[in-house]
């Protein structure tokens, strides 16, 4: 792994993804609703404690940009992935039709596929 990150492998790299990858599913998928193929995170649960729910997973959900800051990706794409934490954060303050949109719009997958399409890989077919 390189140590100041001014230059990853793609070893370093598909490591790297692989750990989003798997922080993004715990906090947008990791539970399927009974009955039916709908799935919901962490983030989403915590999500739905007043006060300060939202800003934590928020929180929680700039790791996987930073370490697309670490990976050095383009500044554009930074800003998109922060675009969609900022969002998905704001929108779940709002009671009720909050908690639904930030179950749907699950900000840290999309980010996590902007990250694999960049680097030219898929959650399917990375190694």
């Amino acid at each position: 792994m390189a140590g100041n990150g001014a230059f990853h492998t793609a070893e370093d790299i598909a490591h790297r993804l692989r750990r989003v990858r798997r922080l993004a599913w715990i906090l947008d998928a990791a539970f399927r609703l009974p009955g039916t193929r709908f799935r919901v995170g962490v983030d989403a649960l915590v999500g739905l404690l007043p006060v300060g729910g939202s800003a934590v997973m928020g929180l929680v959900s700039l790791y996987i940009v930073w370490e697309a800051w670490r990976l050095r990706v383009p500044t554009a794409l930074l800003a998109r992935m922060v675009g969609n934490v900022l969002l998905e954060t704001v929108v779940d303050t709002v009671p009720v039709a909050g908690d639904l949109f930030d179950a749907a719009f699950k900000a840290n997958l999309r980010n996590v596929a902007l990250l694999e399409q960049y680097f030219g890989q898929t959650g399917r077919t990375a190694p």
